[in-house]
């Protein structure tokens, strides 16, 4: 069988074998095959949808942001709110529904930036990231999802990326997306 130029360097996978799954994750191998005949086995991860809110203020110049501890990293940082995606469940719906719980704030509306997937050499976790400009507080967080929640400027949240205390890559996205329509956005006259 003779490969298009766009097939060369694909991938061939034989089958997959289920190591272990529940609703959070997947685990399997896979028996894959290079385009040079060599063959091997691939721990392969599966997650469900992740949906992200980078709620902004009306002026898009202070984003929300929750602080919390990452067991999994040992550490804290700062994030934007998010979290999976029930079954069914609209992603938007998703984005409202995990920054009203994680912050206390409902964003007004939200709207779809893109979708990415983090770690596209070990795993297919598709992950969607939101931004809402402007919320109503309207409770406050669930007492598991953050220690504190707080308005940031995106200025002083570009340095918390830079000293390492914004470190999850959403949240890194969220943060270069907004300071990117910002600087693009055409300029008032005093």
């Amino acid at each position: 069988m003779t490969r298009t130029p766009a097939e060369h360097t694909k991938w061939i996978i034989h089958g997959e074998r289920v190591v272990d799954e529940n609703p959070h994750i997947r685990l399997s191998v896979a028996s894959v095959e290079l385009p040079n005949g060599v063959e091997f086995d691939q721990y392969v991860v599966r997650l469900p949808r992740c949906v992200m809110t980078a709620v902004l203020d009306e002026a898009g110049e202070k984003i929300l942001l929750i602080w919390r501890h990452r067991f999994i990293i040992d550490r804290w940082d700062w994030e934007v709110p998010g979290g999976y995606a029930d079954p069914g469940e609209d992603p938007a719906a998703t984005a409202v529904r995990e920054a009203e719980e994680e912050t206390g704030w409902r964003p007004r509306s939200v709207k779809h930036l893109f979708t990415f997937q983090p770690m596209v050499g070990s795993a297919d976790a598709p992950q969607d990231l939101y931004v809402a400009y402007g919320a109503d507080l309207v409770g406050r967080p669930h007492v598991d999802e953050a220690e504190a929640v707080r308005w940031v400027p995106l200025d002083e949240a570009q340095r918390l990326i830079e000293r390492g205390e914004i470190v999850g890559g959403a949240t890194i996205m969220a943060v270069l997306h907004a300071r990117a329509v910002r600087e693009a956005a055409p300029r008032r006259s005093p």
